[in-house]
């Protein structure tokens, strides 16, 4: 896993082992981590169970953290729909969470619409978009 030491695979293995844990709403603090647009994303991969890291945008629209992209398969999705507990890797920061797939329309709606993801209607029509693009939210775990 690129840039990751073993002790750092060990913590995302035995948190994603525990799935005891206390999700709470974003708060001030992930709040002021907004104002960073690129992210790493740790995910558990869904055939090899090891811990996958990629650079990825996020995207905090309407109080909700949001990793999206456009419309097309995505090894990152298939491995949080395998397993939802991932690593956010932001200022420093390692942030274990859950990804859930956000799939009302009117929700993935409002995150095309929404000025900091307006890049994306430049790639694809906002009917696909919403139809078809891959989408979660972000929750962070205590």
């Amino acid at each position: 896993m690129r840039g990751s030491s073993p002790e750092l695979c060990s913590r995302a293995l035995d948190f994603n082992r525990t799935r005891a844990l206390t999700l709470r709403p974003v708060n001030a603090e992930h709040a002021d981590l907004a104002r960073h647009r690129t992210i790493d994303l740790t995910t558990i991969g869904r055939k090899s169970g090891k811990p996958r890291r990629i650079e990825i945008w996020w995207f905090h629209v309407d109080g909700r953290f949001v990793i999206t992209g456009t419309p097309g398969r995505r090894d990152w999705l298939a491995n949080i729909h395998a397993n939802p507990y991932v690593t956010i890797h932001v200022d420093g920061n390692d942030i274990p969470a859950r990804a859930s797939p956000v799939v009302d329309l009117d929700q993935r709606r409002a995150v095309f619409m929404d000025s900091s993801t307006s890049w994306y209607t430049t790639q694809a029509e906002l009917d696909r978009l919403v139809a078809t693009s891959p989408m979660v939210e972000i929750t962070f775990a205590d």
